[in-house]
């Protein structure tokens, strides 16, 4: 299947001026939300400390869950409203406090049973992490991400050369830093969900930069002679445009149906797959493989 017409010439190397302007512009974005205005909204993964997930037979009001809750002094708890068919559904998340995990959620428990009556709550799930447990996570999350950038690095090095391995990096990070910073923007949780979907965005990116990279190594070797470097970029990208096109909406189709039809536990694993998707399709085309020219245009 090709949606684009074999033959076809797109100059994609006349717009990596305004590509590389939109990209620096949301990486700037991207970090001035996440070091200097709302940061990384952590979830218990990371930060420590309790969520329990309750629904209830009868409509309530959040204001009404934060009064109980108030009374038995976790006035600090966040209450998020959940879409649900089966009624009032709600996430309460507690953070780390001195009492124990355990015994919060327990309380929580006991004083909604006693506000709304026994029979109208029930808790769906309690999740409890420690204060040294999310340390740990959250130290073995970033690694993971910095561990799986070196690996890239070391096989494009491998596979392509040197300046290949750049490209792929440099699209890569776009791909995370504008992700984390759309989560940032947006307030949504970083959790290990989300550093899963920035691993599978950091492969599912790679792919799409590859097959271009694949593409380009051909076409230099039927190149006889003198070429034109940017025309021959021009042309192996749009040969491969419909192949990246096709993939990247199948999928985008597929996470798209697990964040509206998923529930709450993969809302944020599906958003931030969407935005993957999308970013690093950009990258693919827009980041990765420019910087090859940009770098063979330094040498000259």
């Amino acid at each position: 299947m090709e949606l684009i017409r074999p033959g076809t010439q797109i100059d994609f190397m006349k717009l990596k001026h305004i590509a590389f302007t939109i990209s620096i512009a949301m990486i700037v974005l991207s970090l001035i939300s996440i070091f200097l205005l709302k940061g990384i909204n952590y979830g218990i993964d990371f930060a420590g400390g309790t969520e329990v997930q309750v629904s209830f037979t009868d409509p309530v009001k959040t204001k009404d869950i934060r009064a109980a809750l108030d009374m038995i002094g976790l006035s600090k708890a966040r209450i998020q409203s959940i879409d649900s068919a089966e009624g009032a559904e709600f996430l309460v998340r507690i953070p780390m406090i001195e009492d124990s995990t355990e015994d919060l959620a327990l309380k929580v428990e006991g004083t909604l049973d006693e506000t709304f009556g026994k029979e109208k709550v029930d808790i769906r799930r309690a999740e409890m992490v420690g204060s040294e447990v999310s340390k740990d996570l959250k130290q073995k999350g970033f690694l993971a991400l910095f561990y799986a950038g070196i690996g890239i690095l070391i096989y494009i090095w491998w596979r392509f050369e040197l300046k290949f391995s750049f490209g792929a990096i440099l699209a890569l990070i776009h791909d995370v830093v504008i992700t984390v910073g759309i989560f940032s923007i947006m307030g949504k949780e970083i959790s290990l969900p989300v550093v899963a979907a920035l691993l599978t965005i950091v492969g599912y990116s790679l792919n799409d930069t590859i097959v271009v990279f694949d593409r380009i190594r051909e076409n230099i070797k039927k190149a006889s002679g003198s070429y034109d470097f940017v025309m021959l970029l021009n042309n192996s990208i749009s040969q491969t445009l419909s192949r990246t096109i096709l993939t990247s909406l199948t999928t985008f189709i597929v996470v798209l149906c697990l964040y509206l039809l998923g529930g709450s536990v993969i809302h944020n694993f599906a958003f931030a797959m969407m935005v993957g998707v999308i970013v690093g399709t950009y990258s693919s085309i827009f980041i990765a493989s420019p910087t090859l020219l940009i770098l063979r245009q330094s040498k000259k």
